[in-house]
């Protein structure tokens, strides 16, 4: 679903929960403090008074939907520490790299993000080609960038100023550099700028179906604006959600990062949000 702000039109986030540890080992960890295992109202975790746990009581535990005690624990006493050993691991598709940059804030998270290092090979390729176009070498490359859907703007117009500008400042490059095409292209491929020379359609599908340049974004990822989107896997204790939500969930935020909270509280099931979020 796309918003306008500011008079542009961009589009949201989407998120996929990948995995959840549960709540039933937060409860284990609280009824350790108190040594209360026996007032849990679930049987896994009260069972533990008079043994440790096999294999099916830890599934069980890890079942979990429910604790009395993390609720008054975390809602009536703030005890929040328990809640650090409950992880939950969301994939995110589609947000910016300013999103990023504010996500970096945030110390206590696991996060990996889709490389500019290893995955600029495509942007690079569209431009080496519009280089051997014998006319119309900077639409060439636009027309290529749009195609990608790499901008969380949706602005049609917009978008060909970011995609222009990223031809100009490779362009500013390469006039500089003797030496453009090799640091670009893979060697097996430098010989495809001669065989399909005022052909930039049949270079790039060649460059495209040919070897990577490795880590081609060390000369460029200077090119590229925090408009551009990025893919990340990121993972938090709960503690550190109930953090995030807190701060970035509210009106106060950045756009663009609150709209990626709400898409991960939708994400997040309730057991979870029951402990972290007040109702409103």
């Amino acid at each position: 679903m796309d918003e306008i702000v500011y008079g542009i039109e961009y589009a949201k986030p989407q998120v996929v929960l990948l995995q959840q540890t549960g709540i039933g080992v937060a409860e284990v960890a609280a009824r350790t403090c108190y040594d209360s295992f026996e007032n849990s109202e679930n049987d896994a975790v009260r069972d533990i008074e008079d043994a440790l746990p096999d294999l099916a009581a830890c599934q069980e535990i890890n079942a979990i939907e429910g604790s009395n005690l993390l609720d008054d624990l975390a809602w009536t006493y703030f005890h929040h520490s328990i809640l650090e050993h409950a992880n939950l691991s969301y994939l995110v598709r589609g947000t910016s790299r300013g999103v990023l940059q504010e996500h970096a804030r945030h110390r206590i998270q696991a996060i990996s993000v889709r490389s500019t290092r290893y995955t600029m090979s495509s942007i690079i390729n569209a431009f080496v080609a519009s280089q051997h176009s014998k006319e119309g070498g900077k639409a060439f490359f636009i027309d290529k960038i749009l195609g990608f859907d790499m901008f969380v703007t949706q602005d049609v117009e917009y978008n060909k100023l970011e995609a222009g500008a990223m031809y100009d400042k490779l362009h500013y490059q390469a006039s500089r550099l003797e030496d453009f095409e090799s640091i670009a292209v893979a060697k097996s491929s430098l010989e495809l700028l001669q065989v399909y020379e005022g052909d930039s359609k049949a270079l790039f599908e060649a460059l495209e179906a040919g070897k990577k340049k490795k880590n081609v974004g060390d000369a460029f990822k200077h090119i590229i604006t925090d408009n551009v989107k990025v893919d990340m896997v990121v993972t938090f204790n709960l503690r550190s959600l109930k953090n995030y939500l807190t701060l970035r969930e509210s009106g106060a935020a950045y756009f663009q990062i609150r709209w990626l909270a709400q898409e991960m509280m939708r994400a997040t099931p309730s057991k979870y949000l029951d402990l972290i979020v007040k109702k409103k």
